[in-house]
């Protein structure tokens, strides 16, 4: 298929979003519906909590995996492709009545398309724009996945509670299709350069520059998460803050994450390098504060805005930097950095839980800055890294 040679950014872009914030509510729906899906399922509520556990994983293993196998397809195939079998594999739970073991299964399968969506989105998204805005327009997709957990989430808990988690699912379902119809309008086709075979590709996008800013991003997200995790009881313990009080402390939180992601694309394109530094340097300052001044509700609402604004503002510049170093190898290297983002959160909650268990809620916080810390230097130490001779990033459909 002949690609379009100047397509609308504006529509494309607006899909893109619709997918990404679609799916991220999906992905995150089970924590508001925790405890209905337990106790409809008769399971206990950890056990409904691996429902997110099977979403990460298949996010940060399948995703890459399935890009590996997709590489020579043309990206609006495997997006119409990625939410085609998310919208079945949520219609699994929703409507069919799913057990707990299918439905763990079946998230499993939509985290992977998941992180297939994001790279091949990422690709799209960057090939109808002029190659100076690639940062603003990966932020799009970023910001769709910010927005669900600031938007999305509270809405669709709220309607869980009223018709039932499977209820909730229906509606995610019906919105996937929604998006799914949309896409075959509007995405423009965008095939893999010719001569970038899988191998090849992943030659380039597992190379150890590329690693090396992925390590920041996971740092990053560690020390964000190693707080964030457990902002409750340190709010409860250390703020004296509780109950209904505790709510506009999250909303906060989410929406500094989508300010900050929406934001963040400018500083992707004007120098990727140096607002991954500043956006380190961020995170370790707010957790310092929330360390220091935690009786404080004001300034722990300042620390935990902050601690959003400046991690999610990184999100788009790991992108922007893991594109360019991966040169060739970008459709594989697209999926890396969610990846890279879902092992954080994965190592952060778990080293929070760790330095709670050891002495209690604020040597969570203490463990987060030493994390930030360690995020400061990988982003100062990779700042100077450049692309393979001869590489650089996919040129755009707008540039043709």
């Amino acid at each position: 298929m002949t690609p379009t040679p100047t397509p609308n950014p504006r529509p494309v872009l607006a899909v893109l979003f619709a997918g990404s914030f679609v799916m991220g509510c999906a992905e995150m729906l089970v924590v508001g519906l925790i405890d209905l899906i337990a106790a409809d399922l008769a399971v206990s509520v950890p056990a409904a909590g691996a429902l997110l556990t099977a979403n990460a994983l298949g996010l940060a293993i399948g995703g890459p995996l399935l890009t590996f196998l997709t590489t020579r397809f043309d990206r609006r195939r495997v997006l119409l492709a990625a939410l085609a079998t998310f919208v079945v594999a949520n219609a699994l739970p929703a409507m069919l009545g799913a057990d707990y073991a299918v439905f763990v299964v079946a998230r499993v399968a939509i985290g992977a398309v998941q992180g297939l969506f994001i790279a091949a989105a990422m690709m799209s998204a960057t090939a109808v724009v002029p190659s100076e805005r690639s940062g603003r327009a990966m932020a799009v997709i970023i910001t769709g996945f910010a927005m669900s957990s600031a938007l999305g989430v509270p809405f669709g808990t709220l309607l869980g509670q009223a018709v039932g988690w499977r209820g909730a699912f229906v509606a995610v379902v019906i919105a996937g299709l929604f998006v799914l119809s949309l896409a075959t309008i509007v995405l423009p086709s965008v095939p893999t350069p010719a001569g970038s075979g899988a191998l090849g590709q992943a030659r380039h996008a597992f190379a150890p520059r590329v690693l090396a800013v992925l390590a920041v991003s996971t740092l990053t997200f560690a020390a964000m998460l190693a707080a964030i995790t457990y902002l409750v009881p340190f709010l409860g313990e250390v703020t004296d803050v509780a109950g209904p009080a505790v709510t506009p402390y999250l909303l906060a939180y989410g929406a500094a994450t989508a300010i900050g992601s929406f934001a963040g694309g400018r500083f992707a394109d004007a120098n990727a390098a140096r607002a991954l530094i500043v956006g380190a340097i961020g995170v370790t300052v707010s957790l310092v504060v929330l360390l220091l001044f935690g009786s404080s509700p004001w300034l722990v609402g300042a620390a935990v805005f902050s601690i959003g604004l400046f991690g999610m503002a990184t999100g788009p510049s790991i992108q922007h930097r893991v594109v360019a170093l991966a040169g060739p190898g970008a459709p594989l290297a697209s999926s890396l950095p969610a990846s890279a983002v879902n092992a954080g959160i994965a190592f952060g909650a778990f080293a929070g839980g760790v330095a709670i268990d050891t002495g209690g809620v604020q040597l969570a916080v203490l463990a987060a800055s030493v994390i930030a810390v360690a995020a400061v230097a990988a982003a100062w130490a990779t700042s100077a890294l450049k692309p393979a001779a001869a590489t650089s990033v996919p040129a755009s459909l707008a540039d043709r």
